[in-house]
């Protein structure tokens, strides 16, 4: 049975068990890959789901119900489950669905068409090739990769909305190895576009002049440096601490920002921006997850907090009205609140070289990992495993790896001296995309040899 035909099954049957207010959201993802490694097809994969998940207010409490089976039977069965699980619910926050009225932005992009398996196959034949042939000291082992993504988002509700969307992007990437005397080296890079967009050589180029600049690669020195963060290591550290920016963790004391909206937070340098139509990114969100329009909004202006992102429920709490954040990462997954396209925007402090020369002498971070235990999002702190390479006399001098950045998110934020304007998106996480430019921070503390 296709979704249609169950939805009206499933709305009949809330009609006929009296409920007032009920929201049925369907999510239907669609994934293709191809994998290549030793230049030939390693693995080719292909997966899909669909499902349903009702939710209705029953006493003043939401229930839900979830499915992915489009049956007759199964639409009854949704209705009720959900109304059984809003009697057991002890949970006293207001339930809300959400009403009609909201102003919904067409997305730009249109969903591209699936490309062929054998297209998806070349590509990634194609970046491998590329990579072999950028440099002699690029290894076997070095891998390639494509993927298409497809995903359609419904929604409709007691209150007459009935919104639907489908967007789609394609994705190529390449992590090169190399060696070095200690071992190997990689570098990587994965970019996701509209398929005809994706350009092999491009993406190889970059993957393989990261791993061959890793070479040789010593420990820095213990110390306070200035520090230049790549654009992509920038948006690494927007992503792992971006629940400080949400309502609801600030209700839940989960975050340092909560009641700190019209106050400065950061440096004058820094507006963060979350905008559901960014032209640079694939996936465009007219709706979330409650049915609310999304659209464009600046979280952190000039350095001053504007606002914290809502979904319905911490919006009610505030006395203020949802920014549309409300997201569904999954059909069956409850209500969270998450970015779309979240990014510091673009300065005036020009190229990497530019920030660079600025910095004098200190430490160009490319690479951070170990967020999940290195970084705090309540208190800020961070304490990560860095590499990059020292910066001497203005110029990128020699990689360095193995030592450690620590400091504070919040202070980071500022003192952020100079931003550049080489703004980069990092690969799409579920719905969320997060963005920066490379920027300058001073008096940092290096933990090396």
């Amino acid at each position: 049975m296709k979704y249609e035909e169950f939805k009206e099954l499933v709305l009949a049957a809330a009609k006929n068990q009296g409920l007032k207010e009920y929201e049925l959201y369907y999510m239907e993802a669609e994934t293709v890959g191809a994998d290549v490694l030793f230049h030939e097809l390693n693995q080719f994969s292909t997966s899909s789901e669909a499902g349903v998940c009702f939710r209705c207010i029953c006493g003043g409490k939401m229930g839900y119900a979830a499915t992915e089976q489009f049956t007759e039977a199964e639409a009854q069965r949704i209705v009720e489950a959900a109304m059984e699980n809003a009697g057991s619910i002890e949970n006293t926050e207001s339930a809300l669905i959400h009403k009609a009225g909201d102003l919904y932005q067409e997305p730009e992009h249109a969903p591209e068409e699936r490309p062929s398996s054998a297209e998806l196959i070349r590509l990634a034949l194609d970046t491998q090739e590329q990579a072999y042939q950028l440099d002699s000291r690029i290894l076997d082992g070095t891998n390639s990769f494509t993927q298409f993504q497809k995903t359609t988002r419904s929604l409709c509700n007691s209150n007459g909305l009935d919104l639907s969307y489908t967007c789609s992007y394609s994705l190529a990437g390449c992590i090169a190895v190399a060696k070095d005397q200690e071992g190997m080296v990689d570098g990587d890079r994965i970019k996701a576009a509209r398929f005809s967009e994706l350009d092999p050589k491009e993406v190889a180029t970059e993957a393989v002049e990261e791993a061959v600049a890793n070479i040789g690669a010593d420990t820095a020195e213990t110390g306070s440096y200035t520090v230049v963060f790549v654009h992509k290591m920038m948006a690494t550290l927007l992503s792992a601490f971006f629940p400080v920016f949400s309502a609801q963790a600030a209700q839940q004391g989960l975050s340092l920002l909560k009641g700190k909206e019209g106050q400065p937070i950061a440096s004058p340098l820094v507006t963060l921006t979350d905008d559901p139509f960014h032209p640079d990114c694939p996936v465009h969100m007219p709706f979330d997850g409650e049915g609310v329009a999304t659209r464009c909004k600046n979280v952190i202006e000039n350095g001053r907090l504007i606002t914290l992102l809502h979904n319905l429920s911490t919006a009610q709490k505030d006395n203020t009205v949802s920014t549309g954040n409300g997201q569904k990462t999954g059909y069956a997954s409850a209500v969270s609140i998450l970015p779309y396209n979240f990014f510091m925007n673009p300065g005036e402090g020009g190229s990497q070289d530019d920030l660079l020369k600025a910095a004098g002498n200190g430490v160009f971070i490319t690479l951070l990992t170990g967020l999940h235990a290195g970084a705090n999002s309540v208190t800020g702190d961070f304490s990560l495993s860095a590499a990059g390479f020292l910066i001497e006399n203005g110029t990128k001098g020699r990689p360095v790896k193995n030592f450690t950045v620590s400091g504070n998110f919040y202070e980071l934020l500022k003192n952020i001296e100079i931003v550049g304007s080489d703004l980069e998106f990092k690969l799409p996480m579920a719905s969320s995309r997060y963005g920066a430019p490379s920027v300058l921070v001073r008096n940092m503390t290096v933990a090396g040899k």
